[in-house]
This record gives structure tokens, C-alpha cells and sequence, in this order.
């Protein structure tokens, strides 16, 4: 069910829980700001969720009040999981779903990485 991005952070999502080490995970990627893992429903032949280690709900959220350190920390993140798996040169696609018209799913920012196949046009109307 999607949510809705402007609503306090939850500390049990799941993502939180995985963070927390209640929850086991795939992991590829870890340090002080995030953390990358395989998506349990993947929706491409390779399918990463990224997600920064701060409680943040939505790209917005995160934009507005985390710090300089955090957001560089992220995206470098997603940049290095991208080069470690090989995904520069074939491609690839990020994805961040925001709020309830996106269809975000867990309260919690992440950013999807898809690859391992031509993914077509981003959006199907």
C-alpha cells in the first residue's frame, strides 16, 4: 500500500528494521551513511535498493534536513554500488518513489537500482 510521504518517520518499517539487524538482508554495500542490499521481489534481472542509514522518509524529507555529510555520503553510495556491480557501461536506472502518487511503498527513502536487461520506456501510460 503506498504512503504517504509527509507523515512522521516510522521506526518499524522495514527498512528500519533492517538497519536495526532485525531483519536479514542481502547485503552489497555498508557504511556510515548507507546501506545497499538485493530486493526480496526483484523487478529486473538485478534489483538493489540503496537507503541512507538516517531516518528519513522520502527524498523530500531527506533533501530538507539532512546534512551536507549525510547527502554526499548517499549518493556517493549509489554511484559506488552502481560502478561495484558493473553497471556503467550497460546502463542502468535509479529510481525514488515519493509519497502516495509514486506508489512508495515502505516510509523510508530508498533509491532502486535496476539492470541486467534493456529496461524500455520509464513510464507505461
Amino acid at each position: 500500500m503506498p504512503i504517504d510521504a509527509t507523515q512522521p518517520y516510522d521506526d518499524n518499517n522495514i527498512f528500519a528494521r533492517i538497519l536495526r539487524g532485525e531483519l536479514p538482508s542481502k547485503t552489497v554495500y555498508d557504511d556510515e551513511f548507507a546501506l545497499a542490499f538485493h530486493d526480496i521481489n526483484p523487478q529486473a534481472p538485478l534489483h538493489i535498493l540503496v537507503i541512507p542509514k538516517g531516518a528519513y522518509v522520502s527524498w523530500d524529507d531527506f533533501s530538507a534536513r539532512a546534512s551536507d555529510a549525510e547527502i554526499a555520503g548517499f549518493v556517493r553510495a549509489v554511484g559506488q554500488v552502481a560502478r561495484d556491480a558493473g553497471l556503467v557501461a550497460p546502463g542502468y536506472r535509479l529510481l525514488a518513489n515519493t509519497g502516495l502518487d509514486s506508489h512508495q511503498e515502505v516510509p523510508h527513502l530508498h533509491v532502486h537500482i535496476f539492470a541486467g536487461q534493456k529496461l524500455g520506456p520509464m513510464l507505461a501510460i
